[in-house]
């Protein structure tokens, strides 16, 4: 009997272990900038319990060291309000081996900034360049994919306050968006004293995903605010995209 039961203890041991397994690891890398700090702890809490949840692995760092080590182990890497010409030389080369290996990029609002001409290769994996944008606003952002897991936690038009960058397409990349912007819904001129900015137009994206070398990117402009961070819609957003981008499943045919 007692062996009985120790053998069921055992068996319960196991299946626990079983059920802690995780699925995929990610590298989150959130460097802070001028205007892009204070998010990075609340980000961080937010990521380590949307893992707990989902059951991925999470390395969550400011240091660009990280991308020194071994990039194969994740399934993705996110570029969170990270300002990607803060990677050497070095390291822009080893990100670029990995994505050309098969790896995944997901890029998240500041990280789609980078000066023209700095990093070409960079400026392709976004997919568009990013130009000025107008003052922080209420506007609304409408669902143009409702089969891509980005959008399943989000009403198909979404108020939403941030900053909605104006992009231009240099390198003529096909992009799949999965938001746009109404900007009947916000002022795409408002804007700093001595700045100008227009609108795009009826067809605004906020968010896509398109492929690079072998791999996944996942991109989204929005996520300025700190608070953001909290939002259970805007985590719903990113967590649609991570799991696309780690994994290439959830899209519904």
């Amino acid at each position: 009997m007692k062996k009985l039961m120790l053998a069921a203890a055992a068996g319960v041991m196991m299946m626990s272990s079983a059920w802690a397994d995780t699925q995929y690891k990610i590298l989150v890398l959130a460097m802070p900038s001028k205007y892009h700090y204070e998010y990075i702890p609340i980000a961080r809490e937010s990521f380590e319990r949307l893992g707990k949840l989902h059951a991925f692995d999470m390395t969550f760092t400011n240091k660009p060291e990280a991308f020194d080590g071994d990039l194969s182990q994740y399934a993705a890497v996110m570029f969170l309000n990270t300002p990607p010409e803060e990677l050497n030389e070095a390291r822009r080369k080893k990100f670029e081996d990995y994505m050309k290996a098969g790896g995944n990029a997901m890029l998240v609002h500041r990280s789609l900034i980078i000066p023209a001409n700095t990093w070409v290769w960079y400026e392709k994996l976004i997919g568009r360049h990013t130009g000025v944008h107008p003052m922080l606003q209420t506007g609304v952002a409408d669902v143009v994919d409702k089969k891509h897991p980005a959008t399943f936690g989000l009403p198909d038009h979404w108020i939403w306050s941030d900053e909605w960058y104006v992009f231009d397409d240099p390198y003529k990349i096909k992009i799949n968006p999965v938001l746009n912007v109404d900007e009947s819904s916000y002022d795409p001129t408002k804007i700093w004293p001595g700045q100008v900015s227009y609108g795009m137009g009826k067809e605004h994206p906020v968010s896509w995903y398109h492929t690079v070398e072998k791999g996944r990117v996942f991109v989204t402009a929005l996520g300025h605010d700190g608070n953001m961070y909290r939002d259970p819609q805007y985590l719903a957003h990113l967590m649609g995209g991570i799991y696309w981008t780690a994994t290439g499943k959830g899209v519904k045919q």
